[in-house]
């Protein structure tokens, strides 16, 4: 697990000048939000079949269940992402492929763990995937980016008006995906145990932009916290 986040005085004072509070979205409605759960998948937590290992990533999975089942019996609603890459990826994301062409072999490896069928595009079997929940397959960084997967619509659909990003690497897939929730008006908080990257340089450095300016960022025992308090008396019984 990657050590906890140490906000600089001069983030926290920022902050407060904008928004007159250290954490913006600590009034969240827990039957308005959704877990978005990115890319949790074989082909980043287990080694034999990782396109991109994260070591730190298997760690975060305790945490991704906890809020998982909290949010579910606060009402709200858990989606799971899984990176996809096929011919509709290759073909309309072809500069990214281009860029990560240097060694061939090793970059068909990648693909082929993130396809349809491959174990690596798989969900991590310790997850604690519910039938209620949603699966969304995306085709881009971010999954909310036009082209990458139909996960706003869902969220639209759904009344969703926060969103809690998890999952991994931190400073790719999931700050992508936060940044751009934030841009079509959800209020964004990234969950700091629950997000992971290949490095805490990388970690830290994703949540203090995405703290600074696109959102907030708390802990899974925070996140809990405020949905007990925050849920509807129906809700919480």
């Amino acid at each position: 697990m990657h050590p906890k986040l140490e906000i600089p005085q001069d983030i926290l004072d920022r902050v407060m000048e904008r928004r007159g509070t250290t954490h913006i979205h600590a009034d969240f409605n827990p039957a308005t939000t959704a877990l978005v759960v990115v890319d949790l998948q074989n082909a980043f937590m287990v080694e034999e079949h990782a396109a991109a290992y994260v070591p730190e990533a298997v760690s975060v999975v305790p945490n991704v269940n906890r809020l998982a089942a909290a949010l579910r019996s606060a009402g709200g609603k858990v989606f799971w992402i899984r990176n996809t890459i096929d011919e509709q990826t290759r073909t309309e994301w072809s500069h990214w492929f281009a860029m990560t062409n240097h060694d061939p072999e090793r970059a068909a490896t990648r693909q082929a763990n993130m396809a349809w069928g491959a174990i690596g595009h798989e969900l991590h079997p310790d997850l604690d995937v519910q039938p209620a929940d949603a699966i969304v397959y995306k085709r881009r960084f971010s999954a909310l980016i036009q082209g990458s997967s139909d996960l706003h619509d869902r969220l639209r659909s759904s009344g969703i008006e926060t969103v809690l990003i998890t999952g991994t690497v931190t400073n790719v897939c999931c700050e992508s995906t936060a940044r751009d929730a934030m841009m079509l008006n959800y209020k964004t908080i990234m969950v700091e145990d629950a997000n992971a990257a290949l490095s805490d340089r990388e970690h830290h450095a994703s949540l203090l932009s995405i703290y600074a300016t696109f959102g907030d960022v708390l802990s899974t025992d925070e996140l809990i916290s405020l949905m007990r308090r925050n849920a509807t008396p129906a809700a919480a019984e």
